[in-house]
Order: structure tokens, then C-alpha cells, then sequence
């Protein structure tokens, strides 16, 4: 971390401390954010921990849960409230501020000192302190090396472990992406070490689907996916019609995008999906074809060289035509890769 040491002096007196982490936060975003907010506990901080918008059920159970303030109107104000009084405010998993919504501008304008720990490509430059790495597969492993950096392993318990631990297995696919490094496995060996759960965590996360998950999975897997084998690139779409009739709840089509990436030869996997009117894409890729390169130009987006995710501003069908009209500038570089 960038000035530790003022960083640690810092945290030496009880603050009120807000986390915050990005809109529709993932397992990596949530479980480090839970993860940190019980160390923080620990150590005799007032915590607050706030989402943008809701998450998929699944993540219920990470310890801590049952306290995370999400983001509505009618919280609007204590959010505000809290922001404003706050001492000092941690920024998990995002990069840029304009990924938290309105919360952001008021996270801007706060007078707390403001720490972002994160991996994501090209951050703004807003934080007082920096926990940041690129090569890191996932915010939960910096929040690891945080604590120990900070000579705290010794506060992470069996719940901190299993929240650092969540995010860590999902970030990397299941150890599976590429982002994997020796470093991680290191991570996942003294979590399990300090009490996580990796049977259970891995069983909550990726084995708790509801039948209309599953449904909408064969739906999309059956009639939606599109395979472009000049291009390398498989696609799929789903409006919002489709999600209802499928039950699809927030986080449902979460990892769909990776099923196109399976199929042998595909380089390039995008999911387009409409929900309560907003066209979101997901893109995966292999290799050193760069998503993150895409997103940004196109999509307003951004993210890791080979995730990355994007909007746009139009329907789903003028989304599908903008992409699949630019996916020849990429085709060269696309049928390069083996």
C-alpha cells in the first residue's frame, strides 16, 4: 500500500469507517468488503457497509450480510448521512467512482480520507491511500495481503476467511482464468489455514441455483447462443420479456458470458441482456485479446484485460447491430489468437 505506515497510524485511533463497493457487487466485491468491515470491527471501528444497488441472493450468506445498507430512495439520505460523517471511506473493487452511481459525487466532495483497494485497469485518482495491483486476481487477495502487510493475521478469523475466500474462487473462475498465479493458491492455502470453509464456499456460491436459474440457463445455452466462427466470437441477447418469463432474478445470468468461451475455437464471449430498461454486456476473452480495450472504446466500460463489462445508451437490438458492426475491426487480431 502506498504510505502504510500513515495508513496504519491512521487506523490506530476508533474511526467511523463507510465501505463501499461497486453497482451490482459480486462475490470478490461483496466478500471483500464484508471480509475488511469484520477486521475493521475488530479493531474498534465504527462500519458502515453500502452497495449501490442490490445482489443475487446467492451471496446471502457471507457473514456480515445481514447488516449491508443498499442503495434506494428511501435510504438516500442516511447513505448521504453517513458518507458525510464518515472519517474514513474504503472503495473496494472499482476503479473509478462513476461505477457507484450517485453515491460517487458524494464520496468526492466527503472530507474523509478515502482508501481504494482494488484491480481493475487505469484508476482514478481520488484516494488518499492506494492497495492496488493489476496482476492481483482479485480485491479480496489485496485485502489479504493488506492485513498482513498491516501484521494483522492473526484477527483473521473463520468469517473474515471464508468472506476473502469467496472472493478469491470466483475471481478466478475457480482457479480456472488465467489471472491465477502461484500467489493465489498461496492466499487460498492460509485462508483455508485461518478457518475458511472451501467445500462450503464453493457449495453456497456455485451450487445454490434456483430452478428458474436453471431454466433460463437452458434457454440461453438452446436458442440464444450464437457462434460467429469467422470472428472466434460467440454471443448471446436476452431482453427483458425473456427474463420474466424465466423469473430471472438480479444475478441470475451471472456467468452465462463464460459458457461461450467453452465452445473449442471461441476467443471473444459477450452476453447483452436488458433489465428495468438498461442494456448491460459482458465480455470475455482468451489470450492477449484485450475486452478491456473494447469496452472502454465502445461501451463505456472497462475492466481486466479478458473481463470486462460495458452499457449501453440504446436498445438491445441497436447494441447487438454497434457490436457486430465493429467486430470486424478486431478480426484480424481475433483469428490470431490460437
Amino acid at each position: 500500500m502506498t504510505q502504510l505506515q500513515e495508513f496504519i497510524d491512521y487506523l490506530s485511533t476508533p474511526r467511523k469507517a463507510v465501505i463501499v463497493t461497486h453497482h451490482k457487487p459480486d462475490a470478490d466485491a461483496l466478500g471483500s468488503s464484508l471480509g475488511l468491515a469484520a477486521y475493521l470491527k475488530k479493531i474498534h471501528h465504527n462500519v458502515s457497509v453500502i452497495t449501490p444497488s442490490d445482489y443475487p441472493s446467492f451471496l446471502n450468506w457471507l457473514p456480515g450480510n445481514n447488516e449491508v445498507i443498499i442503495y434506494s430512495e428511501q435510504k438516500k439520505e442516511k447513505i448521504a448521512e453517513l458518507v458525510k460523517d464518515a472519517e474514513i471511506i474504503f472503495c473496494l473493487d472499482f476503479s473509478a467512482l462513476s461505477r457507484i452511481n450517485s453515491i460517487g459525487e458524494m464520496i468526492r466532495h466527503a472530507t474523509a480520507k478515502k482508501v481504494l483497494i482494488d484491480h481493475h485497469l487505469e484508476p482514478e485518482k481520488f484516494a488518499d491511500f492506494e492497495q492496488w495491483d493489476p496482476k492481483a486476481a482479485s480485491t479480496a487477495g489485496l485485502v489479504y495481503d493488506l492485513l498482513i502487510s498491516m501484521g494483522d493475521r492473526s484477527k483473521i478469523d473463520s468469517a473474515i476467511a471464508d468472506c476473502l475466500y469467496a472472493g478469491l474462487l470466483t475471481d478466478t473462475g475457480g482457479f480456472r482464468h488465467n489471472n491465477t498465479r502461484r500467489e493465489e493458491f498461496m492466499i487460498a492455502s492460509d485462508l483455508v489455514s485461518l478457518g475458511a470453509n472451501p467445500t462450503q464456499v464453493s457449495k453456497l456460491i456455485y451450487d445454490n441455483n434456483t430452478v428458474e436459474r436453471l431454466r433460463l440457463m437452458g434457454y440461453v445455452l438452446s436458442e440464444k447462443l450464437i457462434v460467429l466462427p469467422e470472428y472466434k466470437t460467440a454471443y448471446m441477447t436476452l431482453n427483458e420479456e425473456e427474463l420474466k418469463k424465466f423469473g430471472s432474478q438480479s444475478g441470475d445470468t451471472e456467468g452465462f458470458v463464460n459458457y461461450g468461451l467453452s465452445i473449442e475455437g471461441i476467443v471473444l464471449s459477450v452476453m447483452i441482456y436488458q433489465r428495468t430498461g438498461e442494456v448491460k454486456l459482458s465480455f470475455r476473452s482468451l489470450g492477449d485479446f484485450s475486452v478491456n480495450e473494447l469496452a472502454r472504446k465502445y461501451f463505456n466500460g472497462g475492466g481486466h484485460r479478458n473481463a470486462a463489462g460495458g452499457t449501453s445508451e440504446t436498445s438491445l437490438q441497436e447494441t447487438l447491430d454497434y457490436f457486430l458492426k465493429i467486430l470486424p475491426e478486431y478480426k484480424d487480431k481475433l483469428i490470431s489468437e490460437q
